[in-house]
């Protein structure tokens, strides 16, 4: 992922667990996610098999996703313009009458890890955040045991037209997926309005269980999405 400029607004948060636990390359947010998820079954923080972890990638037509507190950016808000960006977003249950406690993994935030949804919503992706069309963000949701066999990245859209790599790439090989594909990328990012499901259901929700690229929807459905999963 690359990034660019914009105008906007402020806040930070702290740490609940070590992010210098885990991999993180500059840029390769995808990747990062990728092991962090794997990580977080290893550690027993999530499911082995990964079950309650969901990939999240973030990204429109124009690639300009405007969000905040990113160590990326050199501002007071932490506001970075990415091209898409990728989180991991743990489904917690609540005991008895205790609230649902979701949980955004973000490697490049500067908030707390990691962050209770709704203050993640709230903090970095501001939705009420009065900001150009162009800046709709729409979100490709994604089982993590289905996006671990899955995913595959040879870095390709790492590298400009010469071939030269645009940020140094992490020092293991890339992912191939369990059948061999070495490079489907293009298939998680490239997300538009189109690719929106505009109404939550049971279909958009087996969908995620059953997809390989899961489903799209828009950035004022993302909490009601988490909600509704059994």
């Amino acid at each position: 992922m690359t990034t660019s400029k914009l105008e906007a607004s402020t806040s930070s948060g702290s740490s609940t667990v070590d992010v210098s636990q885990f991999q993180h390359t500059p840029f390769y947010c995808e990747e990062n996610v990728y092991l962090l998820c794997k990580e977080l079954g290893t550690k027993g923080i999530a499911d082995a098999k990964g079950s309650d972890l969901f990939v999240v990638f973030i990204s429109n037509e124009k690639k300009q996703i405007p969000l905040w507190h990113q160590k990326a950016s050199n501002r007071a808000d932490g506001v970075v313009l990415w091209d898409y960006h990728v989180i991991c977003i743990q489904r917690k249950v609540g005991g008895g009458d205790s609230p649902l406690q979701h949980l955004v993994w973000d490697l490049d935030s500067t908030l707390s890890f990691p962050c209770a949804l709704a203050s993640y919503v709230a903090e970095t992706i501001r939705p009420t955040f009065q900001t150009f069309p162009e800046f709709q963000r729409y979100f490709r949701i994604a089982h993590a045991p289905i996006f671990l066999q899955s995913f595959a990245s040879d870095r390709r859209h790492m590298k400009d037209p010469l071939g030269e790599w645009l940020h140094q790439p992490p020092v293991y090989e890339p992912i191939v997926s369990e059948d061999g594909t070495v490079h489907n990328m293009h298939d998680y990012f490239d997300i538009s309005a189109t690719d929106v499901v505009k109404e939550a259901g049971y279909d958009m929700i087996n969908a995620v269980f059953t997809e390989k690229f899961g489903v799209v929807i828009g950035e004022n459905q993302l909490e009601d999405f988490f909600s509704q999963i059994p």
